[in-house]
């Protein structure tokens, strides 16, 4: 196993089939080697996850954005961050982070869902209902949501409104 791409491969493959501990093994020294490697890091932050080491995980995944990737690796690196601060209490850290990827991606419905659950987290429940809602309608395909998606749409932000 000599290249970077082997080795990246062979840490995929022991992590799809559980080998977490060997996959975080291979990738401390796959690291060693190649610290500043978006991929590299971008791997290590998933592993760090995956065994529960939150507060590990954000320094590489920190390191794999700035390191500039692009495209679906740059989504999920935004994405894994985003919500491992959120994990870790880090709320503003992850509204910024969810914010920074809605206008890099503003197609992107997860980074919506994720945003909300953040606004929550900040007590700005009225924006996390909204967000939610008006995510709901935009994707939903249920014949009782499209059905009723002019009033859903109405009511979004204006939950604490009588009339």
């Amino acid at each position: 196993m000599n290249s970077l791409q082997e080795k990246l491969t062979c840490d995929v493959q022991l992590r799809e089939s559980g080998k977490h501990d060997e996959a975080r093994a291979l990738l401390r020294e796959i690291h060693s080697e190649f610290p500043y490697n978006a991929q590299v890091n971008l791997q290590y932050a998933w592993i760090h996850d995956l065994l529960g080491l939150e507060r590990d995980a954000i320094q590489f995944y920190e390191r794999a954005v700035r390191s500039g990737l692009s495209g679906d690796d740059l989504q999920s690196a935004l994405l894994g961050m985003g919500s491992t601060y959120r994990c870790i209490g880090e709320y503003q850290k992850a509204k910024e982070t969810f914010l920074r990827a809605l206008e890099l991606f503003p197609e992107r419905n997860e980074f919506k869902v994720f945003l909300a659950m953040t606004h929550y987290n900040l007590s700005e429940h009225s924006k996390a209902m909204e967000l939610l809602l008006t995510s709901l309608v935009e994707t939903s395909k249920d014949e009782g949501i499209v059905s009723y998606e002019r009033a859903i749409r109405f009511y979004a932000d204006k939950l604490d409104e009588t009339w």
